[in-house]
C-alpha cells in the first residue's frame, strides 16, 4: 500500500517541550503552595493533555477548586513562555519539507490544547504542515479516534493510506483506535523498548528513517 498522508504527535516526536512544560507546571505549583516537580517527573505526567497533566501534579487530597486554579496558572505561563526552551528534534524539519516537496499530505495531532499546538507549529514550521489539530473543549482526546478522523476528513484521506508517528502509548493506542498503521519514534518521552513491549512493529531511531519507510526504501 502506498501512503499519501503523515499524522504526528507533537511532544516527544516532533518536539521537544518537557523543559517548558515543567516550568509551567512549576509556576502553577509554587503559586498553590505545593511542591514543584522535576522534569523527570513530568516527563511520566505527560501524554494525556494538560488538565490530565495538572491533575497527576496535584497531591491526592487537592480540590476541585485547587485543579481550576492551578490549571488557570499553568495556561497563563505557558501561553507567554510555550516556546522558551522547546526545540525540534534533529531532523524533523527536514523530514517535513522532504515529505511535503514529495507531496506527502502531513498534520499534526496532539493531546496539547489546540491554541498551543497551532502557535508552536507557526514558530518552529512556518506553514509546513497541512493541518494542525490540538484538544478544545468539545472533542475527545487521544487515544480516541476523533482528532485524526478529523485531521483525515481535511486532508481528504482514507485511513488505508495514513501512518500515525508517535512516541507513547497514548499515540499507540490512538493508531490502533482510528485504524492506522502506527510508526513509533526512539527519541521521544518513553522509548524504544517501550515501544515494542506494547507491540509495536516498527520503531524508528532517526526522522530519515520514517521517509524511508514511507518512500518503500524499507519495509513498514
Amino acid at each position: 500500500m502506498k501512503y499519501t498522508t503523515v499524522i504526528f504527535d507533537m511532544d516527544g516526536t516532533i518536539l521537544y517541550t518537557l523543559d517548558d512544560l515543567t516550568d509551567a507546571v512549576n509556576f502553577a505549583m509554587k503559586k498553590m503552595g505545593y511542591p514543584i516537580k522535576c522534569v523527570e517527573q513530568v516527563k511520566g505526567f505527560v501524554g494525556n493533555g494538560v488538565k490530565k497533566l495538572i491533575e497527576r501534579c496535584l497531591p491526592p487530597l487537592a480540590t476541585k477548586e485547587d485543579f481550576d486554579k492551578s490549571y488557570d496558572y499553568f495556561s497563563e505561563y505557558y501561553k507567554v513562555h510555550c516556546y522558551d526552551k522547546t526545540r525540534s528534534y534533529r531532523g524533523v524539519k527536514e523530514l517535513i519539507a522532504l515529505l511535503k516537496e514529495k507531496s506527502f499530505k502531513t498534520a499534526v495531532v496532539s493531546n496539547k490544547d489546540d491554541y498551543a499546538v497551532k502557535e508552536l507549529c507557526k514558530i518552529f514550521f512556518n506553514g509546513l504542515f497541512d493541518c494542525e489539530l490540538g484538544v478544545t473543549d468539545n472533542i475527545a482526546k487521544k487515544p480516541a479516534p476523533d482528532l485524526c478522523e478529523i485531521a483525515l476528513k481535511k486532508l481528504n484521506s482514507t485511513k488505508s493510506e495514513a501512518v500515525y508517528v508517535g512516541d507513547s502509548d497514548v499515540d499507540f493506542m490512538t493508531a490502533k483506535n482510528t485504524g492506522l498503521k502506527f510508526i513509533g519514534v526512539s527519541w521521544g518521552f518513553k522509548g524504544r523498548e517501550f515501544l515494542e513491549n506494547l507491540g509495536s512493529e516498527t520503531v524508528v531511531d532517526n526522522p530519515e528513517e520514517i521517509f524511508a519507510l514511507l518512500s518503500g526504501e524499507k519495509n513498514v
